[in-house]
């Protein structure tokens, strides 16, 4: 039944809003997992060869049977999305020379990266007493696709277009919970970036785009502060940040005290009472944020 319920809000919503002719539509379990609660959707482009392999007699014992249902038609022609190799040189080209924020934001990426890729086995351990034990594999992955994907493509000079391109590397390589809502968190960082004209991007700058993403995983999320999840580390420090960026601390000053918040925020969570499951988020997600991400 919640199969059925997932996928009758996914087709209204990829036929109505997107304009895409959903000519087959498979429900069941097809791949399993023993302790893990939440669905996946996966989303094809079929022309009438593959259409007709995939109505094929087969003697799969839980194969379900295709059947050409009515469906409203598609309401615009829908393109292909642009491909990484597709864009512009311009904006998936690493500056032949770096600016100083450039340098710092390298410097920046660099850090935070390596800390996760340190954390891995920790993770991994933490999650696997919650979990499916896969936690710090997933971050391990996005963090070595950030590093590799710094040293050619990241127009490190362009702050705005370089958290972009750290949300593209996360969507690509990391799965799960934790893949949407990064790439959420930069997409939404980048448009508040792009929002502000002045340059170089400023410490305050910085602190409105931390807020905006913040701000943006929890809309979609429907996780808020005491949920027991990452907001609970993000929010205090944000708070902290803006507040003694306000009051007029330097920026190391402040964003050391910001860090601080998040470390006494994480901790704080050791008391709390689990309010969102992976099952609510992803459930959150598929009616709210199908169009800033797109289906692959």
């Amino acid at each position: 039944m919640e199969l059925m319920i997932a996928a009758g809000k996914a087709v209204p919503q990829l036929q109505l809003e997107h304009g895409l002719a959903v000519d087959r539509v498979y429900t069941g379990s097809f791949m399993t997992s023993l302790d893990m609660a939440g669905f996946s959707i996966s989303i094809m482009k079929a022309d009438e060869a593959l259409l007709q392999r995939l109505d094929a007699a087969t003697k799969a014992p839980y194969w379900p049977v295709g059947v050409d249902g009515n469906r409203p038609p598609a309401k615009i022609p829908v393109p292909l999305p642009v491909s990484p190799s597709a864009k512009s040189d311009e904006s998936l080209s690493r500056p032949q020379q770096l600016s100083k924020q450039g340098y710092l934001l390298e410097v920046a990426i660099e850090a935070g990266v390596n800390a996760v890729i340190d954390l891995r086995d920790n993770l991994n351990e933490w999650d696997g007493r919650v979990g499916d034990g896969d936690c710090g594999s997933t971050m391990y992955r996005g963090a070595t696709a950030i590093l590799e994907d710094m040293k050619k493509h990241y127009p490190l000079n362009d702050a705005a277009e370089t958290v972009n391109e750290i949300g593209s590397s996360v969507r690509r390589v990391m799965g799960g919970t934790s893949g949407i809502i990064y790439t959420i968190f930069c997409k939404a960082a980048c448009a508040q970036l792009k929002a502000n004209t002045q340059t170089p991007v400023t410490s305050k700058q910085w602190a409105e785009a931390l807020e905006a993403s913040i701000a943006a995983v929890s809309k979609y999320g429907g996780a808020s502060a005491g949920f027991r999840t990452l907001l609970d580390a993000l929010i205090p420090a944000s708070a902290v940040l803006q507040e003694r960026l306000n009051a007029g601390d330097d920026p190391c000053t402040a964003f050391l005290l910001s860090s601080e918040a998040a470390v006494a925020g994480a901790e704080s969570t050791k008391h709390m009472q689990a309010q969102v499951t992976f099952f609510f988020f992803f459930s959150r997600f598929l009616l709210r944020v199908s169009s800033h991400i797109s289906p692959v």
